[in-house]
């Protein structure tokens, strides 16, 4: 795909210093509004101009009231793609006028977690867009620390693809894939057939796992999967879920167990799946507390993980990407204009109904 020919910056019509955003109301309430423009507030901020960007099911568990930071009057969205319309004075690696990827997590690389590259725990940033700060569900966003927090998009690339590097393809990398130490031969089950655990399916094949079961409630989603790559789907809909992946794997259980919810059935699942010496990687936003069946798990050798995801294997996906070894445009179901966001987020949260995936919003 031919990238588009990209209209010389302009400021907000008639020198406006509003632009409308995509605003969380509190107790599942959102709205298209009226918001201020953002500013420079510190040398090392960029306002970026936003060309497209999307919806993830963290900004579905924020509106439920899964994420307490996320106060209302919050502008969610923590993905996309923009030209830089404004660099802070202290900026080296970007000017305005440049096209870069927002990353979803913040990094102002020089604190003791940035060192250890857990961008997440950022002292200063971390996950804060549409979390803590305004996000890019919007015409303008500011990013902190915009030197190692941006990306910078090759001449010609086309942008759309991309918008699934700022959190989906590292997130269930990162928080599934690696943390759940596949291995050439190794037998994986994703629980979850939605953006995530798709995510994690496309990016777990890097490493030759022999058998890839995929579990989820929606059919449709699970023959997506099979496409996808998954060698057994595994419908949990009639309750026997455990007793499915058992039998496809000889009564051992998988050697990875990837939990790609965020709900205590689905994470204590994995428990129930996941064979001797074996791990379990959460990747799920989870609201409410879970179960830890240690009375099960105390012998077994079991490691399990958790994980915000730091982004740190961004440029990796992305030459992977480049190299035609990830195809991201197999995520992308829907598009919408920014001033339909309302609608986006109805057809994105009735998957089920609609077979939304990643939806795409262009400015």
């Amino acid at each position: 795909m031919t990238a588009p020919t990209l209209a010389p910056i302009a400021p907000p019509k008639g020198g406006a210093t509003t632009m409308k955003a995509l605003v969380y109301l509190g107790d599942g309430k959102k709205a298209f509004q009226n918001k201020p423009k953002p500013g420079i507030s510190t040398p090392t901020d960029a306002i970026v101009r936003i060309v497209k960007t999307t919806i993830c099911g963290t900004d579905l568990h924020i509106l439920k009231g899964d994420v307490p930071t996320a106060a209302p009057g919050r502008i969610l969205g923590h993905e996309g793609v923009g030209i830089v319309d404004e660099a802070g004075s202290a900026m080296r690696a970007f000017k305005k006028g440049d096209r870069v990827l927002i990353s979803c997590v913040t990094s102002c690389g020089a604190c003791e977690y940035c060192r250890k590259l857990m961008f997440s725990h950022c002292t200063d940033g971390g996950w804060i867009l549409g979390n803590s700060i305004d996000g890019t569900q919007a015409d303008f966003v500011r990013i902190p620390h915009a030197d190692t927090s941006l990306y910078p998009i090759l001449a010609g690339e086309d942008e759309e693809p991309l918008v699934m590097f700022s959190d989906i393809l590292p997130t269930g990398y990162e928080c599934g894939v690696l943390n759940g130490h596949i291995m050439p031969g190794s037998t994986v089950a994703i629980v979850g057939s939605g953006p995530i655990g798709l995510a994690a399916l496309l990016t777990a094949q890097f490493y030759s796992p022999a058998e890839i079961i995929m579990i989820d409630l929606d059919q449709k989603r699970l023959d997506i999967a099979l496409r996808f790559g998954a060698t057994k789907a595994v419908n949990s809909t009639d309750g026997k879920a455990i007793e499915s992946v058992l039998a496809l794997t000889g009564k051992r259980g998988v050697d990875t167990a990837i939990e790609a919810v965020g709900v205590p059935a689905t994470f204590e699942l994995c428990e129930q799946i996941v064979a001797p010496g074996g791990h379990i990687a959460n990747v799920g936003v989870h609201g409410k507390p879970v179960t830890l069946h240690l009375e099960q798990l105390w012998d077994r050798n079991i490691g399990i993980t958790t994980r915000l995801v730091d982004t740190v294997s961004t440029p990796t996906l992305l030459k992977m990407m480049r190299a035609k070894k990830l195809d991201p445009n197999k995520l992308i179901t829907h598009h919408f204009k920014l001033s339909d966001i309302i609608a986006a987020y109805d057809t994105f949260a009735q998957a089920a109904t609609t077979g939304a995936l990643k939806v795409i919003l262009e400015s």
